[in-house]
């Protein structure tokens, strides 16, 4: 497949580029009628007759007289529309060699009794429930039950410390928190109740009500006794009917780390956020009812909600969920035994996964073992898609490679390359164009609009489309102070780039990842993408450290791929050569180590911060999320120069 064409989509590159233009094009010039549009593939209970309300801005909400229930679109409708046969969702646990399959009517059983479950312990509109489980069925019924009952759920990541869990039980002030005895890693059960208690002891809010899901498999103790078993409540429930709530009402709260410490709490409402994510099944990631949809990442992450749960049930597709690892459990041919086994049209994973992956098998003989004949395409987010990467997989797989970003704050992409509306040509490095809604601009530090092919702050010219975030919970001054305040009239996204003259977007990385070197400022994505182009370099990180003459200078951090047995000094200064070639000599890049493993957060971010400050002497900040804390220990010496 060539890298610029469109091969296997049966639209060439010119039509598809006519048709994503004027597709932008119309929900720029007429935003209310596009929008309106695409609410008509929604179930109302009353039909929203306007799009916008900017009474309140910069708050905006969308569809601001529409009523609907979350649920009853992503399963009822499609069940009273004859699909109850059809499979809603696949749980697939490499770690226990189970899969189970659920069909759109027995997934809408399951949420209906577990709705009436929460309900018989009080919950109703607009209370919250924190979910705090592992990657089981039980958390995808859990999501939809409240939603069912017009409740405000907040998923935390299942393993989440007990300082961070308590912080975001704080906050949220939920009336249930739903768990499970524990969860699994692929050497070790994870136990979850211990944390759970642990965590309430810190808190200051009144004690939930707790609901254990025990895992039998997993021979861990119960709780306390005052913890009530979600078999025994559901066994005693009675299956309750979805509650209509307003288009603004909160359909979830979302947590993401602050930089003061405090989780802000994205907030996403129920009816921008069905619009938005049926529409973005079909436009963007091409899945229409009844294909397949394999997104490998975690229910408590931004991904997990939008894209293994809303989208896929919202658009009538399957969903599989997926635990286990992309390597090791049990082998780097995992990812492609689901995508074969569960006919996954398309494939959503982290750039991360696939080097993990790549490192271990660099001839990609896994997939040679998979009929991947249905897959179509293979979406990478979560951070940015190096060309090497981006080669490798579209060499192996043969299909179309989209690189597209987003945010937890967006909630759906803001770039990407469409399948739904026919791929334009690719371009290694760039997420490709804006998507519908979004008005991207670059610009300077004094928000002046800066021109093509020139690095600044990369910002979204209000208001956002539907589907991104309303507010943060309880906290509408901080989400105007933090996001809307930089540049007036504009969301600023926090990172860096450019766009070139034929309107690609390149993301070069977090505006606090520019470095400056001796008056010069560069973002270390520029220098890292650079790094990708060596053939032994599997995955880097560069960092700037303080520097006596020149203020900061980068360093990078290496790891080759799996086999190379290149003399490092050589590898260096071929690293170095090929920073001065692609970045030029005002970089002054001269350092390079060859590491291990780098340390990350479990959904796949390098913690590039903390390795800073760990170089420079200042105290560390070492995110709860981190994966291996023995990674970032193996590394101290390095960074330190020990």
């Amino acid at each position: 497949m060539s890298g610029t064409g469109v091969s296997g989509t049966g639209v060439s590159s010119s039509v598809a580029a006519r048709n994503y233009a004027a597709t932008y094009q119309a929900s720029l010039d007429d935003p209310e009628r596009f929008w309106l549009d695409a609410a008509s593939s929604i179930e109302w209970v009353t039909r929203p007759t306007r799009a916008l309300d900017d009474s309140r801005a910069p708050l905006h909400r969308w569809f601001p007289d529409g009523r609907l229930n979350t649920s009853t679109n992503a399963l009822d409708r499609h069940v009273a529309a004859g699909h109850g046969d059809r499979i809603a969702l696949v749980y697939d646990s490499a770690m226990l060699g189970v899969v189970r399959r659920y069909s759109y009517a027995e997934l809408l059983g399951e949420v209906e009794v577990f709705a009436g479950a929460l309900a018989g312990q009080g919950v109703g509109v607009g209370d919250r429930v924190v979910i705090y489980l592992p990657m089981i069925p039980e958390a995808v019924i859990a999501m939809l039950a409240c939603a069912r009952l017009g409740a405000v759920h907040s998923v935390v990541f299942g393993g989440f410390a007990a300082r961070e869990l308590a912080a975001r039980i704080d906050d949220a002030a939920p009336v249930v928190v739903v768990t499970a005895t524990g969860g699994l890693e692929p050497t070790r059960s994870v136990p979850y109740l211990p944390l759970l208690d642990a965590a309430l002891r810190l808190t200051t809010v009144a004690p939930p009500t707790v609901i254990v899901k025990r895992r039998a498999e997993l021979d861990l103790p119960p709780g306390p006794d005052e913890w009530l078993d979600w078999g025994d409540l559901v066994a005693a429930a009675e299956p309750h009917a979805a509650v209509p709530v307003a288009a603004t009402d909160p359909l979830y709260i979302l947590y993401t780390s602050g930089t003061t410490g405090q989780p802000k709490g994205v907030v996403r409402d129920n009816g921008g956020h069905a619009v938005v994510l049926a529409w973005t099944m079909g436009a963007i990631y091409g899945v229409g009812p009844g294909e397949t949809i394999f997104t490998a990442s975690d229910v408590g992450w931004i991904v997990g909600h939008s894209y293994i749960v809303y989208g896929p049930l919202l658009a009538g597709a399957t969903t599989v969920l997926y635990e286990g690892k992309p390597v090791g459990t049990p082998d780097a041919g995992a990812f492609w035994r689901i995508a074969a086994e569960h006919g996954a049209r398309t494939l959503f994973a982290a750039p991360t996964a696939i080097r993990a992956i790549r490192k271990v098998d660099p001839e990609g003989a896994f997939a040679r073992d998979h009929d991947l004949s249905r897959l179509r395409a293979v979406f990478f987010g979560g951070e940015r898609l190096d060309p090497d990467t981006y080669e490798w997989t579209r060499g192996m797989l043969g299909v179309p490679v989209v690189d597209h970003w987003w945010q937890t704050e967006t909630g759906w992409p803001i770039c990407a390359n469409p399948v739904g509306m026919g791929l334009v040509p690719f371009r290694p490095g760039s997420p490709t164009h804006p998507m519908p809604g979004y008005r991207l601009e670059v610009l300077d530090a004094h928000g002046r609009a800066l021109p093509a092919g020139t690095e600044g702050n990369i910002a979204l010219r209000l208001p956002l489309p539907p589907g991104t975030l309303a507010t943060l919970w309880q906290r509408d001054a901080d989400f105007v102070s933090g996001y809307l305040s930089s540049f007036e009239g504009y969301y600023a996204t926090g990172d860096s780039g450019y766009v070139d003259a034929d309107g690609y977007v390149y993301v070069l990385g977090r505006t606090d990842d520019i470095i400056n070197v001796a008056g010069h400022r560069l973002s270390t994505g520029s220098i890292e993408q650079a790094l990708a182009r060596h053939p032994l370099v599997a995955e880097c990180a560069v960092i700037g450290v303080r520097d006596d003459v020149k203020g900061e200078v980068p360093r990078a951090l290496v790891v080759l791929t799996a086999g190379a047995t290149a003399d490092p000094h050589v590898v260096r200064a071929e690293l170095v050569a090929l920073v001065r070639a692609e970045v030029g000599p005002v970089a002054a890049f001269k350092e390079a180590d060859i590491v291990d493993a780098l340390p990350k957060t479990r959904s796949g971010k390098v913690l590039r911060k903390t390795m800073r400050q760990i170089a420079n002497g200042d105290a560390e900040t070492i995110p709860p999320t981190i994966d291996d804390i023995s990674v970032l220990d193996a590394l101290r010496p390095v960074l330190r120069r020990e």
